[in-house]
């Protein structure tokens, strides 16, 4: 009898260790590629035991976690500090999909008092390396996918390069060839076009008469609106090797020295610049943190011909309003005659620029060369409207097969 209740209480806890489901580790969630920048939906729990759903973005290339003031004070967190030290404590939890994320490694997040953590951004939280370096991760451009999972989980798929991870950051550096010199350079697919030295990117400049180039940030090169921007010389890289992954086609901005002298000290490593988005749209990218690996897999051959876009290089303001601070050239004539630097643009087409994101702006701003875009701008109070042409900027080169 002794023996048969033991049976019995070993058979009840079995059934029982079955039927119980295991830890989720594995999710796979829909990006929204918002200006290149990979937005997905996170979700926080809230002091009375319910959970809010915000927008994240997934940035490999900062180490240091952001969140809104008003999602802070949402989730009852601590603040401290005041003006760029305000900081809050760490959140008790965030979710992607059904999976927890770890949190160990973060520092006190840095708050943004705006209702995203930048302007013509929908995000409310930045998701750093120093989390994402926990997993393996999958994003899927082409299809608008991001997966993670615990370690050695996914079966990663496409060519292999390999990287240098910091153990500490995250920050991701990978061996390049480009126009016959080797350079360290970072990889960071959260920002929307690659970076680059201004000291190399003017030498390729030179050197390179037939790369496609340009003065001023338009259509993805208008990352912020930073005061620079429209003085920004903007170059078209025809092709890249990362370890034997050929990457083609690069839509590259200037670091300034301070800011490169600056990233650099970050990331630990003499970088020349970043890696970003516009190069890997049509891939899937793996990313193996715990073995310092990527994976590419080219899920398309499409090469869109250029920026085609109203050549406009606009700064979106913490009110929702887009402000025009430089109109580009197109041969030799500003590309928008009768848009003026100041000018405040209202809706593209009858639809409404202020309050949207700037990839929604841009999408709105983009067509096929020559057609034609009524803009509704703001200039001393009076509304009036403008017909402005698309323009192809920075068109796409046909590298050489090797």
């Amino acid at each position: 009898m002794k023996y048969a209740a033991i049976l019995i209480a070993l058979i009840a806890s079995l059934a029982w260790t079955q039927a119980s489901p295991s830890p989720t580790t594995a999710a796979t969630v829909p990006i929204t590629l918002d200006h290149n920048r990979i937005i997905i939906d996170v979700y926080f729990p809230l002091p009375d035991g319910t959970r809010t759903r915000v927008r994240g973005w997934v940035d490999t290339g900062d180490p240091d976690m952001s969140i809104t003031e008003a999602l802070a004070k949402k989730l009852g967190l601590t603040i401290t500090g005041d003006g760029e030290q305000k900081r809050s404590t760490i959140p008790k939890q965030m979710l992607v999909g059904d999976v927890p994320l770890d949190l160990s490694a973060v520092k006190p997040p840095r708050l943004v008092s705006e209702e995203s953590i930048a302007p013509g951004s929908s995000a409310s939280v930045k998701i750093p390396a120093t989390v994402l370096r926990h997993y393996d991760v999958v994003i899927d451009y082409f299809n608008r996918e991001f997966t993670m999972d615990a370690p050695g989980s996914v079966h990663f798929e496409g060519s292999a390069a390999k990287a240098n991870v910091s153990p500490d950051t995250g920050l991701i550096q990978l061996e390049s060839m480009i126009a016959g010199e080797k350079h360290t350079i970072s990889f960071d697919p959260g920002t929307s076009v690659s970076w680059i030295s201004s000291e190399l990117l003017s030498k390729w400049h030179t050197g390179h008469p037939q790369w496609p180039s340009m003065t001023g940030a338009v259509g993805p090169a208008n990352l912020w609106g930073l005061p620079e921007e429209p003085t920004w010389q903007v170059l078209r890289i025809p092709d890249i090797d990362l370890g034997g992954i050929r990457l083609t086609n690069l839509i590259a901005v200037p670091f300034s020295k301070d800011v490169m002298d600056w990233y650099r000290k970050r990331a630990g490593v003499d970088t020349v610049g970043l890696v970003g988005a516009e190069s890997l749209l049509n891939y899937r990218v793996g990313i193996d943190y715990a073995h310092s690996a990527l994976y590419f897999k080219q899920l398309s051959k499409y090469t869109a011909p250029g920026i085609d876009v109203v050549g406009l290089t606009l700064r979106p303001e913490a009110d929702g309003r887009y402000t025009v601070i430089g109109v580009a050239k197109y041969e030799g004539k500003p590309a928008v005659p009768d848009v003026q630097t100041g000018d405040v643009l209202l809706s593209v087409d009858h639809a409404r620029v202020s309050g949207g994101t700037m990839g929604q702006a841009w999408s709105l701003l983009g067509g096929s060369p020559g057609s034609t875009r009524a803009l509704t701008l703001e200039r001393g109070g009076k509304q009036f409207t403008v017909q402005a042409s698309v323009r192809r900027f920075l068109p796409a080169v046909v590298a050489k097969t090797r």
